[in-house]
């Protein structure tokens, strides 16, 4: 049988749902189909490591960080396949250039 994989959103989720108490973990285990050591495990993550969201500007500006960078790659492949499709036609037709 596969197992199934969560997205952080979801993990997110259901770890919020058990810390409303809305419900015990039993039942929200039962009702996602995961194991109380795997909520246990989400939640004690979210809680030692949730702290980091706030320190130094938090995640947003190293998301920010990364998204730069990644548009800053994309443009430099983009010039850089530019180029050797001049080079590419430059070869094909010499008579061009």
């Amino acid at each position: 049988m596969k197992r199934r994989q969560w997205t952080p959103e979801e993990k997110l989720k259901i770890v919020m749902e058990g810390l409303r108490a809305d419900c015990t973990v039993t039942e929200l285990c039962n009702r996602h189909q995961i194991s109380q050591v795997q909520y246990y495990k989400w939640r004690d993550k979210l809680l030692s490591e949730g702290s980091k969201i706030f320190a130094h500007g938090g995640v947003n500006k190293a998301e920010q960080r990364l998204k730069n960078e990644v548009n800053k790659l994309k443009n430099t492949i983009g010039d850089l396949t530019v180029k050797l499709n001049k080079k590419q036609i430059m070869y094909c037709y010499p008579g061009l250039g």
